[in-house]
Order: structure tokens, then sequence, then C-alpha cells
């Protein structure tokens, strides 16, 4: 059989046109842009474009990523839930400093927030749980997030024997499910331009306004 060539990823390169971004489409919060684009990304029909990649580190500095799905944002933080007991709350627990990427690579654009996260509390936890669809709710009663298993089918059986418990009542919370707000201290646009000439701004907080430098490609 013939060895098959590998791809050429050297070469896999391309122009980024889509537009620029300059001083003057910036604005003073770095919220009120994000949202700008937020909306621009679901206006684009982006698959997911409220998906991010939470970035956390373990107790021996290894980094790890994941993707989650944004379910709220405001001055005070951008919020996200999970299981308590997951890699990512433990790596939480330990270091509570994560970083937040929005890939909207469709639109040649990344959104970059570092900050602290911070356990939600309970009240607003079981608000959006109540909220979520029942399927849902019971998948966060059957994954112990994280933890090795041997078979898809364990989980398999296990939602349809907890679909059959709660199929006439409502389905409490767990108390190893939760949610983080995260509180920014940094944000990063960045924007694709051609010649790899890339346009990139950073937000900083400053005791009482954001500082705001353009960083080179």
């Amino acid at each position: 059989m013939a060895e098959k060539n590998q791809l050429d990823i050297a070469n896999l390169r391309r122009e980024y046109t889509q537009g620029g971004l300059r001083r003057k489409d910036l604005t003073d919060d770095p919220l009120v842009l994000f949202e700008r684009w937020l909306e621009q990304a679901y206006e684009a029909k982006l698959a997911d474009p409220t998906a991010m990649c939470v970035a956390t580190v373990d107790s021996d500095g290894q980094p790890y990523q994941r993707i989650v799905l944004l379910k709220h944002y405001d001055k005070d933080g951008l919020i996200f839930y999970t299981n308590l007991s997951s890699r990512k709350a433990q790596h939480i627990a330990h270091n509570n400093k994560v970083s937040l990427l929005f890939p909207w690579y469709q639109l040649e654009r990344q959104v970059c927030f570092l900050g602290e996260a911070e356990k939600l509390s309970p009240l607003k936890v079981i608000k959006y749980f109540q909220s979520r669809p029942k399927d849902s709710q019971i998948a966060a009663w059957v994954s112990r997030q994280s933890a090795k298993i041997s078979a898809r089918s364990l989980l398999e059986n296990k939602f349809f024997e907890l679909k059959q418990k709660f199929k006439n009542g409502e389905i409490p919370l767990p108390s190893f499910w939760g949610g983080y707000r995260v509180r920014f201290n940094s944000v990063e646009f960045w924007q694709g331009g051609t010649k790899r000439l890339h346009d990139r701004f950073l937000y900083q907080w400053q005791q009482d306004h954001w500082q705001i430098d353009r960083l080179a490609p």
C-alpha cells in the first residue's frame, strides 16, 4: 500500500481581507465593543457564537483548555456553568486566574479576556438550572465530568434511569453543579489584516479607567 503524503501544513495560509480595526472604531468600555462583535458573529450565522475557550492551570503549572458556552455577561464579568468536580473547577480552586478566548475566525477576529473566576451564588445557579431543557438538567446529574468511565453505555443507561425517575416531577439542582463569574481586568481585540499586519488593541483596567494600547501583530 502506498504511503499517504502528509498534508503540507507549513504552506497553508491565506490573506486576511475582511477589514481592519482602527482606533476610531474602539469604544471607551471594551464590553461595548465586545457586544458589537458578538452581535455581528450572531448575525453572520456563525456556529456557536457564544463558544469560548476557557484556559486554566493545574497545580503543576500545566495549562488546560476547553470550549464552554458563555451564558451571561455584564460589567461585573462573564458567566459560564459547569460541574464543580470537573477538572476546570479543580484548577480554579487552586488558581482562579483564567483566560477566555472567543475564536471568531470566520470573521478573522479573536477576543481574549483575562481575569479571576469566582463561584456564583446558589440562587443564581438554581435560576439558570431551572431554565435549561429537561434533558440538559438530567445530563448534569448523569456525568461526573472529567472522571474516567469504561463505556458510553453507562452514561446512556443512567440517563434513561433518571429520565424515568424525574418524568413527572421537577429535577433538583445537583449539589456538584454550579457556575463561575470571571471578573476581567484585561481584554484584547484581534482583527486579521493584509500582509499579516493584523490589528490588536489591548484594554487594561487602571484603577478607574481602561487604558487602551495598540499592540504589534
